[in-house]
């Protein structure tokens, strides 16, 4: 398919469609009130924010691909130092992504073998904000370990702003395709 002399004003009717700000008053007014239909419509339900692995595979599976993912991650920062990409802002920060994401996996398959594999831990809710791990062996430092590394959102959440940020340095670097020249 060419885009012709038609690349910059497809580029420009998805960035005003994106752009909230520049949306005309009808439009807006029909975001609005979609967005509450839907609120009215699907109210929020309760989500958890742990998932269960339903028997021994599950769980080996779900550890394999963490694995894979760690791996891969590896291999990722392997290729960025070697071609000398990592000199780039996007592609440092695209390696920090990477770095945060194996040891996010490394932690994450910790949890999973602590209580899914070895069920050396369990944990009691004692109401809605308390909760009671302990362990088999009465072992208080690996239900402190165990407690600190269900916090992994504290090495995804950089991963995926150092990725993000990767990224929009990446776009910034890429030059602007003039309006004379389509893609063909």
């Amino acid at each position: 398919m060419a885009l012709g002399n038609d690349s910059t004003a497809d580029t420009n009717s998805i960035t005003d469609s994106v752009c909230f700000l520049r949306m005309k008053p009808f439009q807006t007014i029909g975001c609005i009130a979609g967005s509450i239909i839907l609120i009215v419509l699907f109210p929020a339900a309760k989500a958890l924010a742990t998932q269960g692995h339903a028997g021994i595979e599950g769980v080996w599976v779900h550890q394999f691909a963490h694995l894979f993912f760690l791996f891969s991650m590896m291999l990722l920062i392997f290729w960025l130092r070697q071609a000398g990409l990592v000199k780039a802002p996007g592609w440092r920060y695209i390696q920090y992504a990477a770095l945060f994401f194996i040891l996010w996996n490394m932690d994450t398959m910790l949890v999973h073998f602590l209580d899914e594999q070895i069920q050396a831990v369990r944990v009691e809710s004692l109401g809605s904000w308390r909760i009671r791990v302990s362990t088999a062996s009465d072992r208080g430092w690996l239900a402190t370990v165990y407690y600190l590394s269900k916090l992994d959102h504290l090495l995804c959440v950089p991963a995926m702003v150092c990725l993000l940020m990767g990224l929009r340095h990446m776009l910034k670097e890429v030059k602007p395709v003039e309006s004379g020249r389509g893609v063909r």
